[in-house]
């Protein structure tokens, strides 16, 4: 039930219409967590449906007009429960990592060169990220809000620094690893749940 509580903070943000909305999403929110244009104009049906949101009165009539929406009080106070209510920690599944634990019975051919492609994509990522800060952070911007939103930033900066750190650290591995077939032995219980794989919500 994300999907509509993003949609009612970005519109407690700022009253928006759907295309304003999607392109929000492209810029920002979408960075942590991602929605296709479809599912944005689908989830504004149910919200104004429900009476969390409604549609502002155009300001001069017009054939074609796009609706712009606001939040109700209903839907500030579903915000305020959603963002109040605890939640668990949801666990980490990445493909690359039980890849990583096949290539331990199956050998690691081609791997190298998909680990470097996912540096480079984090490295960009990381770059983007710190460019925001540089230009919607700047030193004595501390606000509340902007505290707050800041540090969501910094959980995206914390995370591809994390990634880039380890995919670099992965990569050395590999260039220490004898050749690309590794031979078919029984593999010791690690004592990690999932075989190896991390539980927890990072990785």
């Amino acid at each position: 039930m994300s999907l509509p509580h993003a949609i009612l903070t970005a519109l407690l943000e700022k009253p928006s219409s759907g295309l304003e909305l999607t392109r929000r999403f492209d810029r920002s929110i979408g960075y942590f967590w991602s929605a296709t244009h479809q599912q944005i104009y689908r989830e504004l049906g149910k919200l104004e449906a429900e009476g969390h949101i409604r549609a502002l009165p155009p300001e001069q009539p017009a054939r074609g007009q796009k609706k712009s929406y606001e939040v109700l009080p209903a839907g500030r106070a579903e915000l305020a429960r959603w963002t109040a209510a605890s939640q668990d920690p949801k666990p980490h599944r990445d493909p690359l990592l039980l890849r990583l634990r096949a290539a331990a019975v199956v050998g690691t051919a081609g791997l190298d060169a998909d680990l470097r492609r996912h540096l480079e994509l984090h490295e960009r990522q990381l770059a983007e990220y710190e460019k925001i800060e540089q230009r919607d952070f700047p030193r004595g911007k501390d606000a509340p809000h902007d505290r707050l939103q800041h540090l969501v930033l910094r959980a995206g900066i914390d995370l591809e620094t994390f990634w880039t750190q380890w995919l670099t650290h992965a990569l050395e591995e590999f260039a220490e690893l004898p050749d690309s077939e590794l031979p078919d032995t029984e593999l010791p219980d690690t004592g990690l749940p999932d075989g190896g794989l991390p539980a927890s919500g990072t990785a």
